[in-house]
């Protein structure tokens, strides 16, 4: 039998603990050039004489490969198989950083723009990060069929534990005196491991796959209507959790009395802890009402944090708002497989080409409020500085309006499945020959 379609029940404890754990290493990968990519913005708009609203447009690049490998490599999965993907996913890892790291040598040489270099090369390794979402999270909804969110929860617990990996390392390497293109070099360490752990692995079967789901009906499962009301918020609980994120270095460390880096270290190490206990904050409540509750922290956490002007109340803010955002991203993949298990791989591919979609948009959204109120206060008299500290919360001030939207539309969902006796896990029964 082909490696990637033994069935689930094939795979001891053993390895299944080995394929959640290279899974695990994968997303650490995906994280660190998350944090780090936020540590060099602002180096990169230095060396390259851009703007903002540019290298949030570049930066973008990133989030639209990552939607388009998402959205192409999830399907691919039942035919292709995840081991031969995820390989493919270390390469472009790879590969992107590299484009980065010799960017300046990669302009000089061309007469290619620093936009475009930067754009292409965050591009590279957008589609290694949407290519390790596509696989990792039918793999853990394979491996452990009977606690998907919980499980999906602590997978993602390694995105913020990434982003603190190489959120400390930027930080330390900065005050070391090395450059950016050290920094975003030790990237290339977890995802050169993540590759050589896949040698020689053997890989299952998706559960849709494994459970006789023509593809016709898989596909049918995109148009259910809770599905697409689903799928809309994801756009916007991925614009409220990873667009401040990416952020907040590059403006926050002007208004809050320390590097701006070390706030986000300071969040992902918080969300690395709750993650881990998903499964009991989840039983007491539905994941339908803690998406509720993420929503109105969240909300509450960006807008405070956008009026915080020193250490203690940027902290304070912080907390609430990586509290918030915490469990977002993996409960709702978690309650996509949950209720609609025969969408399998396809929907989750779906949910991570939303989320990933709507920070192309988003990025440079913000870094073109910053520029603006830039632009205003500079006009109205105020010395390049003063207008950049003056500027640099109100775009964390307009992404928290997103997350009204989310409170809304949570609690009629919420309470719909509350009128209907809560709520609940659909299971896939398997098709007989």
């Amino acid at each position: 039998m082909p490696k990637d379609t033994l069935r689930s029940e094939a795979f001891n404890e053993r390895e299944r603990r080995r394929l959640f754990n290279l899974s695990c290493i994968s997303l650490v990968a995906a994280a660190m050039v998350f944090s780090i990519r936020a540590s060099v913005l602002e180096d990169l708009g230095v060396a390259f004489e851009l703007n903002a609203e540019a290298i949030g447009w570049s930066a973008g690049a990133s989030f639209l490969a990552m939607a388009i490998a998402i959205f192409v490599g999830s399907p691919l999965c039942d035919y292709l198989g995840m081991g031969r993907l995820l390989g493919l996913a270390s390469i472009l890892h790879i590969i992107g950083i590299l484009m980065v790291v010799f960017s300046p040598l990669i302009v000089g040489g061309s007469s290619l723009s620093p936009s475009t270099v930067l754009y292409a090369s965050w591009f590279v390794a957008g589609m290694a990060h949407g290519l390790v979402e596509a696989v990792i999270n039918p793999l853990a909804a394979t491996l452990y069929p009977s606690e998907k969110t919980h499980k999906l929860n602590v997978l993602h617990a390694w995105w913020p534990g990434g982003i603190v990996i190489g959120g400390v390392l930027a930080y330390v390497l900065r005050s070391l005196g090395f450059g950016w293109q050290i920094r975003l070099a030790t990237i290339l360490l977890p995802a050169a491991t993540y590759g050589a752990m896949i040698l020689g692995q053997k890989f299952p079967a998706t559960e849709r796959v494994q459970a006789g789901v023509p593809a016709k009906d898989m596909i049918g499962q995109a148009f259910r209507p809770l599905f697409l009301i689903w799928f809309a918020m994801m756009f916007l609980t991925a614009a409220v959790e990873l667009g401040p994120g990416q952020w907040v270095d590059a403006t926050l460390s002007r208004t809050v009395g320390f590097q701006g880096i070390l706030l986000l270290v300071y969040v992902s190490g918080l969300m690395f802890v709750c993650r881990f206990f998903a499964g009991a904050v989840v039983h007491r409540l539905s994941p339908v009402g803690l998406m509720w509750i993420s929503s109105v922290l969240a909300g509450g956490g960006l807008l405070a944090l956008s009026h915080a002007g020193s250490p203690v109340p940027a902290l304070a803010a912080a907390t609430v708002w990586g509290i918030g955002v915490c469990y977002m991203w993996p409960t709702m993949l978690g309650v996509t497989s949950e209720r609609f298990p025969r969408g399998g791989a396809l929907l989750l591919g779906l949910m991570g080409s939303a989320g990933n979609l709507s920070i192309q948009f988003v990025l440079p959204w913000m870094g073109g409020i910053y520029d603006s109120f830039t632009e205003k206060g500079v006009a109205e008299g105020m010395g390049l500085e003063a207008a950049r500290i003056a500027a640099a919360p109100i775009s964390f001030r307009y992404v928290s309006a997103l997350a009204a939207v989310l409170v809304i539309v949570f609690g009629a969902i919420w309470l719909r499945d509350k009128a209907r006796g809560g709520y609940r896990v659909e299971t896939i029964v398997k098709e007989t020959a």
